[in-house]
């Protein structure tokens, strides 16, 4: 379950509203909370002091509109490069999620235009919350589609959906598996029969456990698209999804080359989902 969060703060962009929304969900009302501003180093010492008491406001004024308990938030204000201080202050708390903005760059654009969002996603192991600057707004989370196929990964999507929605009034799941051997259009696939699908009917039974409303698609095609497109159809508000990281252990230091060239499923839904997407992760 996620009992420690960090919040990478850049001042901008709708993160803060994101975790707002969250907090609006009893399971995360407990978790502690750290909030990051980063000051980039300066040429003068002049301007460093200006950049400090610049980023200790921001700070201040991020934990102010969070109106979150003073005892559950920790306020880290640190100096150097955006990219590498997320990750080091995510691995020195063991966070069980970040949640950073992102300007919805794709691959090697992402990396040219100097994106700190995805290179945290590319090299931190930790669980990430992507919420785009200024694309979408920001809702109460009732709907959350659950991207699923047979990876660890998703197996702990899921288990993280169902502890999010066993919270949620009027919430809803909504169980993605996209296949090659379903002809029709997305309306016909929302109204497919799950049951049959290996994927789809663990997760059937464990919405059912726990009396948790669910709905069902399992559209042919490419995922990506097929996931995005769901999305906006069933106007989700979250959307979860493995992030399997293939590296072996001697390269975890190195970018995945799919997600450098945006060719990954996740890099792909990342860029171009309706709405937050939380990337969970699973070493691999």
């Amino acid at each position: 379950m996620i009992e420690k969060i960090l919040l990478a703060d850049s001042g901008k962009g709708n993160t803060e509203a994101m975790l707002k929304a969250l907090m609006q969900i009893p399971a995360i009302q407990r978790s502690q909370v750290s909030v990051l501003h980063v000051v980039p180093p300066q040429v003068s010492a002049d301007m460093m002091t200006e950049k400090w008491e610049e980023g200790g406001k921001t700070l201040a004024k991020a934990i102010n509109k969070l109106e979150l308990d003073p005892a559950r938030v920790t306020a880290i204000l640190r100096e150097g490069d955006p990219k590498d201080v997320v990750c080091q202050v995510a691995d020195e708390i063991d966070t069980d999620l970040i949640i950073m903005g992102s300007r919805g760059l794709m691959g090697l654009k992402a990396i040219l235009d100097n994106s700190v969002s995805q290179y945290v996603f590319q090299l931190s192991s930790h669980p990430m919350l992507l919420v785009k600057d200024d694309l979408y707004s920001i809702r109460p989370v009732r709907r959350i589609l659950v991207a699923m196929d047979k990876s660890d990964s998703a197996k702990e999507g899921l288990s993280l959906a169902i502890a999010l929605a066993r919270d949620i009034k009027d919430g809803q799941l909504i169980f993605v598996h996209t296949i090659s051997n379903l002809r029709g259009n997305v309306a016909d696939a929302i109204n497919a029969r799950p049951e049959s699908d290996p994927v789809l009917a663990p997760a059937i039974a464990e919405a059912k456990k726990y009396h948790i409303n669910y709905r069902c698609a399992a559209p042919e095609g490419k995922p990506g698209a097929r996931i995005c497109e769901l999305a906006e159809e069933m106007n989700a508000d979250l959307l979860i999804l493995g992030s399997p990281d293939r590296r072996p252990s001697i390269a975890k230091g190195l970018p995945d080359l799919d997600r450098l060239l945006g060719e990954s499923l996740s890099d792909y839904v990342r860029v171009y989902a309706p709405c937050p997407v939380l990337l969970t992760r699973i070493a691999g």
